[in-house]
């Protein structure tokens, strides 16, 4: 017998994520995006990146007509765009004020996420309740900045030692 949900969100509130917003664009729905966390890279070669969507949200009929998506790795600073997308308001009210351009698969690349990754999807595979969306990075957009983090069902910052940073330590 499978865990209950309680214990299992519980579990998981202990898996410190990035936070992103997966985004989309098409010709019948127009430019949708929401929140997520569960997000994976698969391969480096050729470069595929893993999405979960629940079934029930909107942004999945998107990606289904438009065959692609840009998952975008929100900074430190970014807590109110992952509010605004989160849900609870319309696909037009999570991009006011949020300053974004077409991607080369045309899905919006949020100008202030710490990276993004435009991709076209290769498999979408329906696992209890969500989509498991499987794409092909078509381009790689990286800026400098922290990643803004879930963890214990808060947001958290990273903390970096500049003694040790990334440059060769």
């Amino acid at each position: 017998m499978a865990v209950g949900v309680d214990d299992f969100k519980k579990a998981l509130q202990l898996w410190a994520s990035g936070v992103s917003v997966v985004t989309t664009q098409s010709e019948k729905f127009g430019v949708q995006g929401m929140t997520v966390t569960a997000f994976s890279s698969v391969s480096i070669n050729p470069p595929q990146i893993l999405v979960c969507i629940n079934e029930s949200a909107d942004t999945g009929e998107g990606i289904d007509e438009s065959q692609s998506f840009a998952v975008n790795i929100l900074n430190s600073d970014q807590q109110d765009v992952s509010n605004q997308f989160a849900g609870g308001c319309s696909q037009e009210q999570r991009f006011k004020n949020i300053p974004w351009k077409a991607g080369i698969t045309n899905a919006p690349i949020l100008e202030d996420s710490l990276m993004s990754l435009d991709c076209k999807v290769i498999e979408k595979v329906h696992a209890g309740t969500h989509w498991i969306i499987i794409g092909e990075v078509q381009e790689c957009v990286c800026r400098s900045g922290e990643p803004l983090l879930y963890y214990r069902g808060a947001y958290q910052q990273l903390k970096i030692d500049k003694q040790s940073e990334f440059l060769g330590k």
